[in-house]
């Protein structure tokens, strides 16, 4: 139970970080910064963190040939979903995005089911439902708007690859430092994105210009990359793909939470539903371990 405790806590902690990425993102781009850019930098300085980390540790660099492959699909597939989620914002507006990336606790309970024979608890289902049903609520939509064709594959794409990402991980098993798994994730992620910077102008990486700058560049950095991803990495192995997934919804809630703080966001009583909602859903997930939700043998 305790490890279950930590793996709970863990994924919290995640979910919480990475709904901060607003905060630096949209500061960012008020500063004339592109997607490709923000993206690259965010991993740049988690990664020149990370090291720091690691040599104060003294933990070791090397890695097994079994933990490079895995580590290096972990980092291409984290680099395409960040990739496509931010491309998909130039076709649709971004709450809409982010609300359809949330389909992927469905595509992790599939994966699951289908590649690995795990069968999902009713509690989880009905946690997945309410989850969703919240995070719906979280946006609220335009009249009449069309959404792109081309914006919601790329979103869905996305999602796909991070629930890929959540399985993999899962399955893979590997026991390593967490920073040090980390560390390696984002510097191929930080490699991938560098590469697909040099193809067209719209993508090239726009230099740091200002202390200002480097302030949210580092904060992207630490909380929502190197803090979210590394508490993931910790919570998968311990409570497992699905459960973690489900978590992850509050995630929009934290950055619906930061819209209404830091920019001057209307908290309304469909915003309150949803943030609830989510919340019932993920304490339910949480709680499903107590002897109360199980039969007696």
């Amino acid at each position: 139970m305790n490890n279950k405790v930590k793996g709970y806590l863990s994924g919290i902690v995640a979910a919480i970080a990475y709904g901060t990425n607003p905060l630096g993102a949209l500061f960012l781009y008020r500063e004339g910064y592109n997607a490709t850019s923000v993206i690259f930098f965010r991993f740049v300085f988690a990664v020149l963190i990370l090291g720091i980390i690691l040599i104060a540790q003294k933990e070791s660099f090397r890695l097994s040939k079994f933990e490079f492959k895995v580590l290096g699909s972990l980092g291409v597939i984290f680099a395409a979903s960040a990739l496509t989620l931010y491309s998909s914002f130039n076709f649709m507006d971004s709450g809409i995005a982010s609300t359809i990336l949330f389909t992927y606790p469905i595509f992790v309970a599939i994966i699951m089911s289908v590649c690995f024979k795990e069968r999902m608890s009713f509690i989880s289902v009905f946690a997945i439902v309410v989850s969703f049903f919240g995070i719906s609520l979280l946006y609220k939509g335009e009249g009449g708007v069309s959404l792109s064709t081309i914006g919601i594959i790329l979103v869905l794409i996305s999602s796909l690859t991070y629930s890929i990402y959540i399985v993999l991980v899962n399955r893979a098993k590997i026991e390593m430092n967490p920073f040090k798994m980390t560390f390696y994730i984002m510097a191929i992620a930080g490699l991938c994105i560098f590469v697909y910077s040099l193809f067209g102008k719209e993508n090239h990486i726009i230099a740091i210009n200002s202390f200002y700058s480097l302030w949210w560049f580092v904060f992207l950095g630490v909380v929502p990359t190197i803090i979210a991803m590394t508490f993931l990495n910790i919570a998968i192995p311990k409570i497992g793909s699905v459960p973690t997934a489900i978590m992850g919804a509050l995630e929009p809630a934290t950055a619906v939470i930061i819209s209404v703080v830091v920019f001057d966001g209307i908290m309304s009583a469909r915003l309150l539903t949803g943030i609830f909602l989510i919340l019932i859903a993920v304490t339910l997930i949480t709680l499903k371990d107590l002897p109360i939700f199980h039969k007696k043998t």
